[in-house]
């Protein structure tokens, strides 16, 4: 049974370089409860990426296990997990036609099907970013970075995720809109004390805005 209050742990995660000789996650033990704000800092190349991948169940473990509320997240339990804990790329990709179209998109899944695309959900979050109703309409091939980023956080808060992995999610952004995001994360936090998110980021000003707690990742390794 899991601790009161604990969403998500990661216990002694490895992933080896394809050398076979050294360790990309080296002995990684992390645990998230309710409530968690948590910046994750590091160089380039420190493993940050790759351990938000892998607390997302995205890529292959060599070593270690993830657990869900005290349930280990593997096999048939990898889909339903996904609904809940959703990992944003830095560099997201949108395939359909228009922003409205990549809205939709996660409720074909099959976790999503019993539940519909709220187009007056999709503007209020829009809006909160600096963007209006006629955003939905763009299409998808004229965006620009920043914009990408915009639709694709949408896209994973309409879900109401209980845990948000945030790979750099405002470094296409300009300040005000980086300023907006950080904003509403903290809001989407707020409005429900079972919410967690794991930020990374390479500004460490940021970091300490958005991060109750830091934590700084160097070799594949966590450093306190």
């Amino acid at each position: 049974m899991p601790k009161k209050g604990v969403l998500l742990e990661a216990d002694h995660l490895g992933r080896r370089h394809p050398n076979g000789e050294s360790w990309l996650l080296d002995d990684v033990t992390l645990i998230i409860e309710s409530g968690t704000h948590l910046a994750l800092t590091g160089p380039s190349g420190s493993g940050k990426t790759l351990l938000l991948r892998a607390l997302a169940r995205l890529d292959p473990l060599d070593q270690g296990e993830v657990r869900y509320c005290g349930q280990a997240v593997h096999h048939d339990a990898v889909p339903p997990y996904r609904a809940s804990a959703i990992y944003l790329h830095q560099r997201a990709a949108l395939i359909e036609d228009t922003v409205q179209a990549a809205l939709r998109r996660p409720y074909a899944l099959s976790v999503h099907r019993q539940r519909k695309f709220d187009p007056h959900r999709a503007i209020e979050l829009l809006a909160a970013l600096g963007r209006d109703a006629a955003f939905l309409e763009k299409k998808v091939a004229e965006l620009s970075g920043g914009e990408i980023q915009i639709a694709a956080l949408v896209r994973a808060l309409q879900l109401d995720p209980t845990i948000l992995f945030l790979d750099e999610p405002t470094a296409a952004l300009d300040g005000p809109t980086a300023a907006a995001v950080e904003q509403w994360i903290d809001r989407w936090l707020t409005e429900n004390a079972e919410r967690a998110m794991i930020w990374v980021s390479h500004n460490e000003a940021q970091a300490e805005r958005v991060g109750r707690t830091a934590i700084r990742m160097e070799a594949g390794r966590l450093i306190s």
